[in-house]
């Protein structure tokens, strides 16, 4: 049973790969293509969430470092404010003990230092401007000025540390003069806690463009939420305080671009970035609060759109399996096409066999009917055994001549011409120019082949011993033409020979044209014994000779897979 079900199944197999050659290549390829599509999708989505996942949680990394190094600055700033606010005057020397205590030099948690800005009224303005002079600054008036821009208070930074050549540039200026710094201002004084400004460049900066922002705490005396003696602040490099806030945590980046933005993400309120190892366009955003002010912090991936490594591996693989699948489909196809052809091949053989047997039964009874129709029409003729042995002789010979004609065309049609040629063949090599033939290219039939030739053997005969080739000065013209389709005509005339006698008697000739032939051609023989010559005209059937050529062509196709392959039994 087993061997039965699997011999069912082969056979199955086999099928679908003879009646679906390329169908079944292909569709094993797209189907193993389609599972290597859905290997690297899902490679691809892993790698995908694997890297969201560091992007996050780089992101969390981050913003944790610059929420701790802003704490650090906001509580340096509480704790000035708690002592200044303490304190009637603020003094250099007091500024200066407060920053000792603290021990802050440079670029502590990337920032530029710590200051002090009283608010003051315009006409404050001199006294303010005198003790510049006084402290020895590097300023000792007011910038922007008064009458420069109509206000009516002002923010001046009177001191800043550690005593750089850069915070130096900024004593002197009203911060409350630019709308950024005073909306800080007035946010930190609402809210009476740490306040970090927008986006700003520093006055440190010189004339250059580097982007930063400030921090403020207000000072109230004796408490007093409504009576502001000035602010404590930091400036801050953006580019620094990103850069300080990622070595403080020692970030492993993978190479990954990180980019701080103000408020939200546009070119113009970009703060900060450290490039990526490569731009790839994928990114992950975090808004975050720092000091009260909203900012927005961008991870850049570093994979992109490109396969990773796995993936490129996975589709590689999965390709090469496709392939060779494929390559092995196409291999079983073609020999199960070979078995196929095989098959098809010896089944196509023994049709012919069985066919050419049938064929062969069929002539050689119509070829010893003919015989045995000779033999008796012999015997009624001949007055001696002498003279129906030579009769029968000739008249068996001239059937064995078309017979070796059929036997050399494979049993096909046979040409006229060659018919003629065949059975004139003894009288044309004794005396060349006794015979005259002519007429167009026809192909008879088999059967028709051989009644043809019967009949120019016995006129031929008749012509030999009685006719025109039976004298130097005789001569037969033979000519045959398509008088309408399927039918042809063929014309024996002798002249220049004995007078043909009107009293001669009927021989065994005569009834075998008008008879014999005449019934297997299925016309009417016209044949005349004119005194100056026998005439005879013959009607000829054309057949159709897709019959011939199709037995023509299936023995052309038995013979040449003969040839090209032998089946192995």
């Amino acid at each position: 049973m087993k061997s039965a079900a699997t011999n069912n199944t082969t056979s199955s197999t086999r099928k679908w790969l003879v009646r679906y050659p390329r169908a079944v290549s292909v569709g094993i390829f797209l189907l193993v293509a389609a599972i290597t599509a859905m290997s690297v999708f899902a490679v691809e989505r892993g790698e995908q969430d694997n890297e969201r996942i560091e992007m996050i949680s780089l992101s969390e990394t981050i913003a944790s470092s610059l929420a701790l190094n802003i704490a650090t600055n906001t509580s340096y700033l509480r704790a000035g404010a708690a002592l200044f606010g303490s304190n009637e005057t603020i003094s250099r020397q007091t500024f200066g003990r407060f920053i000792d205590e603290l021990r802050v030099n440079a670029g502590y948690s990337g920032a530029e230092g710590i200051g002090w800005a009283p608010m003051i009224r315009p006409a404050q303005l001199p006294e303010f401007e005198e003790a510049l002079v006084q402290s020895n600054a590097a300023t000792t008036s007011v910038y922007p000025r008064l009458d420069e821009r109509s206000r009516d208070r002002l923010v001046p930074i009177k001191y800043l540390q550690p005593n750089t050549a850069r915070n130096r540039r900024a004593i002197g200026f009203d911060m409350y003069s630019e709308p950024v710094r005073r909306e800080a201002i007035q946010e930190a004084t609402r809210r009476v806690e740490p306040t970090a400004s927008g986006r700003v460049v520093l006055v440190q900066e010189g004339g250059g463009d580097e982007p930063g922002f400030l921090t403020y705490m207000p000072v109230f005396a004796n408490n007093n939420y409504r009576d502001v003696k000035g602010y404590v602040y930091s400036p801050f490099n953006a580019r620094d305080f990103l850069r300080a806030s990622l070595e403080t945590e020692e970030l492993q980046r993978d190479g990954m671009g990180i980019y701080l933005y103000d408020t939200s993400v546009a070119e113009e309120n970009l703060l900060a970035r450290i490039a990526p190892q490569t731009e790839t366009g994928e990114y992950y955003t975090r808004e975050i609060e720092i000091a009260n002010h909203p900012f927005v912090l961008v991870v850049e991936s570093t994979r992109g759109s490109a396969l990773s490594y796995l993936s490129l591996l996975t589709l590689f693989f999965g390709l090469a399996v496709a392939s060779l699948l494929m390559l092995v489909a196409r291999l079983m196809t073609k020999q199960a096409m070979e078995d196929e052809k095989t098959l098809n091949w010896l089944h196509e053989q023994n049709s012919i066999r069985n066919s050419l047997t049938r064929e062969l039964n069929h002539r050689v009874k119509n070829t010893l009917a003919n015989v045995l129709s000779i033999i008796a029409l012999t015997r009624r003729r001949a007055d001696n055994l002498d003279e129906f042995a030579d009769s029968l002789d000739g008249r068996i010979r001239a059937l064995s001549a078309t017979h070796d004609l059929l036997t050399q065309s494979d049993w096909n049609t046979t040409p006229v011409e060659a018919v003629v040629d065949a059975e004139l063949a003894p009288y044309a090599q004794t005396s060349e120019n006794m015979i005259d033939r002519s007429g167009p290219d026809v192909e008879l039939a088999p059967n028709d082949a051989l009644s043809l030739g019967m009949a120019l053997h016995e006129l031929a005969t008749n012509a030999a011993k009685y006719g025109a080739l039976s004298k130097q000065t005789g001569r037969v013209r033979i000519t045959w033409e398509l008088i309408e389709e399927g039918l042809a005509r063929l014309d024996w005339v002798e002249t220049g020979g004995p007078p043909v006698s009107d009293t001669r008697e009927r021989g065994f000739g005569t009834d075998l044209i008008e008879k014999i032939v005449a019934h297997e051609l299925r016309n009417p023989v016209d044949l005349v014994f004119d005194p100056t010559g026998v005439r005879c005209s013959l009607l000829v059937p054309v057949r159709n000779r897709g019959a011939f050529q199709l037995r023509a062509e299936r023995a052309r196709k038995g013979e040449g897979r003969l040839k090209g392959k032998t089946p192995q039994t």
